[in-house]
């Protein structure tokens, strides 16, 4: 059976002791604007995709008294996040878009460069605590670095570069085509085997990118997830595995065709096995940030008590039963993972 999630999360604050670990990491940040800066806008439009077609999107309209000095305040803080507040030339502000449908209704801003014209993205959202704690662990335990601020109730993060799961698995031809079919596979398998380990839940197709790169004769695949507001937050164990959402039924459906159960569990120990080494290189970080995480409370008790009971019983560990924080259990969690291998995070 497909999984859901019933109900849209709440948000949840960013914990002293999370501050505490964030100024260590020089993530957070004065910035120069707030996300309430840019609610003050004075209308939307409908924003079309380059088919023409409608999107969640919608074009923000400033009015011309505050547009310039908040155009200026947009560029600098994009200069904090890729440049450590360098100044970088020639830079504007070519669009501000919003999609009011997001969990964190964020705003996108293009910024361009006037000299030729290249233009890059970024993110403005209000700050929530499961996405921050999403945002690290993605930085610590996948294979990707990820950049991103946070001021208060505004978080910043960059652009990550990719096709929609969705859109890629609907016409892979538009975009480079399915040349490795098995190369896609091993990726999904993997994918789906880090964010089972780091519990980010509701990876459907829509919540993540497909990174399509060329290597002479061949195509490899990235899948990046860019939706992290479900980190350890549901209950259920099973929506922490992309494999069960319908959404990502091609994507089963594709493995299930190509590789064999056999092949699929290789790949997922060697994720496991590259995880367990990232956790290592990162083993400082990683632990002030579980223990931060182990005294927070991110998720509803219920979901707590229900994902405890789950894991309890997928590990054969009775005492996970008792553990009263997501943070507890994500950090047994990864412990029991890498036992599997030979030892523990810790």
């Amino acid at each position: 059976m497909a999984s859901t999630i019933q109900h849209r999360k709440q948000f949840y604050p960013v914990s002293a002791t999370l501050q505490d670990y964030l100024v260590v990491q020089a993530r957070l940040v004065h910035l120069p604007l707030a996300y309430a800066d840019l609610m003050r806008h004075e209308g939307l439009m409908p924003h079309h995709d380059a088919d023409g077609r409608p999107s969640l999107w919608y074009s923000v309209l400033f009015g011309p008294a505050e547009r310039d000095a908040l155009f200026e305040k947009l560029v600098t803080t994009y200069q904090l996040l890729i440049a450590d507040g360098r100044p970088i030339e020639h830079l504007r502000v070519a669009s501000i878009d919003l999609c009011p449908y997001g969990n964190s209704q964020p705003f996108r801003v293009k910024i361009v460069n006037q000299l030729n014209e290249n233009h890059d993205y970024f993110y403005i959202k209000r700050t929530d605590a499961n996405r921050v704690y999403g945002l690290e662990l993605e930085h610590l335990l996948s294979p990707n670095r990820i950049n991103f601020l946070v001021d208060g109730g505004t978080l910043v993060e960059e652009h990550i570069i990719g096709v929609p799961g969705d859109a890629f698995i609907a016409n892979p031809e538009r975009y480079g085509g399915m040349r490795n079919e098995v190369r896609l596979c091993k990726e999904f398998v993997k994918f789906n085997e880090r964010c089972f380990l780091r519990l980010l839940g509701d990876m459907r197709a829509y919540n993540f990118v497909v990174d399509v790169i060329f290597d002479l004769d061949q195509v490899q695949y990235r899948i990046r997830a860019i939706d992290l507001d479900q980190q350890s937050h549901e209950g259920r164990l099973r929506l922490y595995l992309p494999q069960f959402f319908k959404e990502n039924l091609p994507y089963v459906q594709l493995c299930q065709r190509i590789i064999g159960h056999e092949t699929a569990l290789q790949y997922r120990n060697e994720e496991r096995a590259l995880m367990r080494r990232r956790a290592r290189l990162s083993a400082e970080p990683l632990h002030i940030l579980l223990e931060a995480m182990a005294r927070d409370q991110i998720a509803p008790r219920e979901h707590v008590a229900q994902l405890a009971q789950e894991l309890a019983a997928h590990h054969q560990v009775p005492a996970l039963a008792k553990a009263t924080s997501m943070g507890e259990l994500l950090r047994a969690h990864l412990d029991l993972c890498f036992a599997e291998l030979g030892d523990a995070v810790r």
